[in-house]
């Protein structure tokens, strides 16, 4: 009778829905809860997956028999003899296996569950690129979950995101630096596979530097700079061509 109430005690903490992050083509493991084998009568694995029938698979010790009811994914099976070991495993991870996975015990005791919520990531693919118009574009494609962008340094920035059919989502972030010396800026993608960094320059025939005064100031000494060595051209031709007139004279 203890080492009933034991076994029950110890089930009762380990009965519990667990998130499973699991990063996409890689291998998964999922336990049951620890039961002793000699206490086993059932094994059911439920999974549900998305936009798909509940597949069961099951195994009963009495008469060491498996089953399957609407499993059509081979790459989803035992990790071996469900007598041996009752966890199940899936080889290699692909994004349909999305959803939840559990494992159900039978014993002399009752059931005992263990649940997993599987969250399949997909690593985004990062680019940054200047368009014609000087703004600089920096994209997560096709991330799951969707990515985080920031930038160094702070713009005037616009972030949209577009959803895809198979849960993965696209993450675009459009930037200005008007009235602000930028030189380089950084994109810095955060996602839970992984942060990326990617920096570029900008264009100098499409920075816009300075503040509107300051870029004003700078025209207008151009113009005058520009006006004064005309002026000197002119000055310098006159003169010599009066120098020239005077030699002739002679």
């Amino acid at each position: 009778m203890a080492a009933s109430m034991l076994l029950i005690s110890i089930i009762i903490m380990v009965s519990v829905n667990t998130s499973c992050p699991v990063l996409m083509g890689k291998n998964a493991v999922l336990c049951c809860p620890p039961i002793a084998l000699k206490y086993l009568i059932i094994i059911t694995w439920e999974i549900i997956l998305r936009g798909q029938p509940s597949c069961k698979k099951g195994y009963r010790k009495e008469t060491n028999e498996t089953k399957e009811t609407n499993c059509t994914d081979e790459r989803i099976t035992w990790v071996s003899r469900p007598d041996q070991n009752p966890a199940l495993q899936i080889r290699p991870v692909a994004i349909t296996h999305d959803g939840y996975y559990r494992c159900i015990i039978g014993t002399p005791d009752g059931n005992f569950h263990r649940g997993y919520h599987l969250q399949v990531l997909v690593t985004p693919e990062v680019t940054l690129f200047q368009s014609r118009n000087g703004a600089v574009v920096c994209k997560a494609v096709a991330g799951k979950p969707a990515a985080q962008i920031s930038w160094i340094p702070e713009g005037d920035c616009v972030t949209e995101q577009e959803y895809w059919g198979n849960g993965t989502v696209t993450v675009k972030s459009t930037c200005h630096w008007e009235g602000h010396d930028v030189y380089t800026v950084t994109c810095h993608v955060s996602h839970l596979t992984g942060n990326k960094c990617l920096s570029t320059k900008l264009n100098s025939g499409l920075r816009t530097s300075g503040s509107p005064a300051l870029s004003s100031l700078r025209i207008i000494l151009y113009v005058k700079l520009s006006l004064f060595v005309v002026i000197l051209v002119i000055t310098g031709f006159v003169f010599f061509q009066r120098i020239n007139d005077v030699r002739k004279a002679l």
